[in-house]
Formats: C-alpha cells, structure tokens, sequence
C-alpha cells in the first residue's frame, strides 16, 4: 500500500475542503478533526487492492478516486467513484474488512484521510454522523444501482458524455485532466472506442482535445447527448445530501 505524503493541515481550505466534513455540525466536526490527516494522492495511485483488509478511509478534496473492478485478463471497469461529496472505504469494512476492488485515484490531488476503526468509533457516538453517513450511504447505493442499469442499456457514447460532465462538476473546473485510457478504463471499453468517440465531440464543437486531457466547449451540447442518469443520480443527491452541489 502506498503511504502518501502528510500535508500541512493549514493548506487551502483544510478539512472542509472535502463537502460531507464540511456539512458536519462543528461539534461533530470536532470529534473527527483530530484523527484526520490531509494526505497528497497521486493519479494512478492504487490506495487498496481487491480483496486486501481496508485500514484507511479518504474524504476527497479536489482529487477522483474509482473503485474499480479487475478481471482475471486484466481487463477493468468502474463499480463506483467518489468524490468531494463523500467518503471511500466504509462500504467495503462493515463486516469483512476487505476491499471489492481496486481503489484507484484518478487525478492528482489532496483528501483528509482517517483510520476506518476510529471513524466507526466516532460515529458510533455522533448521531448526526450518523445520519450523514446513512443518507450517503442511500445516495451511493442508489448511483452503484443506476450504474448497473446505464451499463446494461445506455451506449458507450451517452455514457462517456455523462462521464466528462460528472468529472468536471466533481473537479469544478472544464479542462479534465485525464487521458483515453483512464476513459477506456472507467467505461470497461476499448481505448480505440473512446478515441473515436473523443474526436466525434471534438469535431462536434462539444470539447477540445489537448495533450493535457480535454476542455468542455459546449456543456449543454453534452448534456444533450448523455443519458438520462446523469440527471436521475443529480436529482437522488440533492434530495439526500443537499451539500453536494456538483452533479454526480
């Protein structure tokens, strides 16, 4: 397991960086502050492998982090991804204590992270952590379940453009940082596949293609062309977590 770089916790806007600590009562937040730690992660940094025992849980600040499915022939695709609105590890440490799959970060950043025992011990005593914890947990759950059915029925087009729309609202920026094969690999598609379809909004007008990643040109053009889950999993998050603010 890699061991990230501890950052000063004075850095930006420290914990609250992360939009659940930030939505957290300051009484709450006072009894987590202590055992968190902001953590430096690197993109394609694998912070827990499939099957390995989960110690360690990331609130994100402005970093992705995949959970990511690993076939026998190498082959990968994404089960679940969280960002600024949530928390990684917990859903996987209830009872085994160990991972679904590879927990991978996919763009550069920071994130508080905290020892999952020590996060089960505080929310065992804070209601209202507890509370947050549930209505994410729901939010979650029901982005894992549309998925499922976006994968089934949606084409890999509609799902890639709903992609670049969600990864921008997490990063609350337009230029996307990532390449054809992080796409191809959070699609289970062919790095072929999201290049042609890269350059087919590219030549649309919809994004710019650079050596860096992408820039959205024509948002509304995108949202046009994405599937109706994009929308469906926003509308889920406002009515449970009404911090979040991005679309997810």
């Amino acid at each position: 397991m890699y061991s990230a770089d501890i950052l000063y916790a004075g850095a930006g806007q420290g914990h609250r960086a992360n939009k659940f600590l930030a939505a957290l009562e300051p009484e709450d937040f006072a009894c987590l502050e202590p055992h968190l730690e902001i953590v430096s992660l690197q993109q394609g940094q694998v912070l827990c492998e499939a099957g390995q025992p989960l110690y360690d849980a990331y609130f994100p600040h402005n970093v992705i982090i995949s959970l990511m499915a690993v076939m026998h022939d190498g082959r990968t695709a994404e089960m679940s991804v969280f960002g600024s609105e949530g928390i990684t590890g917990l859903t996987g440490a209830a009872v085994t204590h160990q991972a679904f799959g590879h927990y991978v970060v996919q763009l550069t950043g920071t994130a508080s992270r905290i020892k999952i025992a020590k996060m089960h011990e505080v929310i065992s005593t804070r209601p209202a952590i507890q509370r947050l914890m549930r209505h994410f947990m729901e939010a979650l759950m029901s982005r894992v379940l549309q998925n499922v059915a976006c994968n089934a029925i949606h084409s890999v087009e509609a799902r890639c453009a709903r992609l670049i729309l969600s990864t921008s609202h997490r990063i609350d920026q337009e230029m996307i940082p990532l390449t054809h094969e992080f796409w191809a690999d959070r699609l289970g598609t062919q790095r072929s596949t999201i290049s042609a379809i890269m350059k087919k909004f590219d030549m649309s007008g919809w994004i710019k293609q650079g050596r860096g990643g992408i820039t959205i040109t024509d948002p509304n053009a995108l949202k046009e062309v994405s599937c109706e889950c994009y929308q469906t999993v926003h509308d889920v998050f406002v009515r449970l977590l009404p911090y979040t603010v991005q679309k997810n």
